[in-house]
């Protein structure tokens, strides 16, 4: 696998689901990567990356962005209140809007920046317990909430249960976001992408399939 192979397997699926060419847009997740495969991947000319965790992003990204121009970074893990304030400042996009607290958050930093980044609202499609995201019954009160605070999320995001049929997860997405007027659409990643472009996701996050595996620090 490769940056090529993804994006090869990308445009096939982009074709068979009747879609345009460059219509999803692919994030390449670079968390816990070592330096070296991110900057051969920006080499190679792709920038849009996705990172798990703030600090870690802060601690690479400005200085890639000196080195290799405009790059846009979507935060694409869960996303403490405490660090917002950083996480505006770095990213483009935030697909993990979850919960009222980071939502109050995130509209007083963009009411004192005049900005905000792209938001994505994501969705517990499994009712996991165990996992972040707003339940499906309770999207359409928390979509209320955030536009009574001036956000304007554009977005959902799912990462549906691990070992099941992610299809079913993936169209459920995308009727409510169809439902709630939102066109875009964060589903997808190295094992199921294809399934997801042909659900319409518009955004899909591929990490080990175009580094290679992670190392995680013990």
């Amino acid at each position: 696998m490769g940056l090529l192979d993804i994006t090869e397997r990308l445009h096939a699926a982009e074709r068979a689901a009747g879609r345009a060419q460059g219509s999803v847009t692919l994030i390449a997740v670079s968390k816990v990567q070592p330096l070296d495969r991110v900057e051969a991947v920006l080499e190679a000319g792709h920038r849009i990356f996705g990172e798990n965790y703030v600090q870690e992003a802060a601690g690479k990204w400005p200085d890639l962005r000196d080195r290799f121009g405009p790059v846009a970074v979507h935060m694409i893990g869960p996303l403490q209140t405490n660090k917002a304030k950083l996480a505006v400042d770095l990213f483009d996009a935030i697909h993990t809007l979850d919960r009222p607290s980071l939502a109050q958050k995130l509209a007083s930093l963009a009411q004192a920046r005049g900005a905000c980044p792209q938001l994505f609202v994501q969705v517990n499609t499994g009712e996991e317990p165990q996992k972040a995201g707003v339940l499906p019954g309770d999207l359409e009160g928390f979509l209320k909430d955030c536009r009574a605070l001036d956000l304007s999320p554009s977005g959902l995001m799912c990462i549906p249960p691990e070992g099941e049929d992610t299809g079913p997860h993936f169209a459920m997405l995308a009727r409510m976001a169809a439902d709630h007027g939102l066109t875009g659409l964060s589903m997808g990643m190295s094992g199921d992408f294809e399934a997801a472009v042909a659900h319409g996701a518009t955004h899909i996050r591929v990490g080990s399939a175009i580094f290679g595996a992670r190392s995680y620090p013990v």
